[in-house]
């Protein structure tokens, strides 16, 4: 069995008024993530990671953010899409660890949906997928609200036939 480890990084400018997808989840809050697609970046970093872990670039050679294809569009379909990838090279998904950091809103009462949700995009257990917050302690842009920033890591495998 071959075992890999990915990293995933990612940030989003926060603007008044615009929609806040973290997880798959719409959160309510007066500012939001923005971007080219939803702007969740709790996927995008999730998809970086498994990518990453699987030599498969990043997410910006494979979802351009100059292709009107993923303009507006939902990051769990990005996220299906990079499963998908991870497949066609015989990749399964072991787990993911996750961490957004941001001021507010709460994260903590929509862990379980985004968990399922994830869990729904990616065809593994809840249990498999971790998903934290903390906050900047008011320092920075995030801590500004200013944007928000989500880390991930994954465990990937498959079996190799020798």
């Amino acid at each position: 069995m071959k075992i890999r480890v990915g990293f995933g990084f990612d940030v989003h400018q926060l603007k008044d008024q615009h929609p806040f997808v973290v997880g798959g989840v719409n959160l309510e809050h007066h500012k939001g993530a923005f971007g080219h697609s939803d702007a969740d970046v709790l996927l995008h970093a999730i998809c970086d990671a498994l990518l990453g872990a699987a030599n498969l670039r990043d997410i910006g050679f494979h979802f351009k953010n100059t292709d009107e294809r993923w303009r507006g569009i939902s990051s769990l379909i990005l996220l299906k899409e990079t499963v998908k990838l991870l497949s066609e090279k015989g990749w399964q998904i072991g787990n993911i660890d996750a961490m957004l950091c941001l001021e507010a809103p709460k994260i903590n009462p929509h862990i379980p949906a985004m968990q399922e949700n994830i869990a729904h995009a990616i065809g593994i257990s809840v249990e498999d997928i971790s998903i934290k917050a903390t906050t900047n302690e008011t320092m920075g842009f995030v801590g500004r609200e200013e944007g928000v920033v989500a880390y991930a890591v994954c465990l990937i495998e498959k079996n190799e036939v020798v």
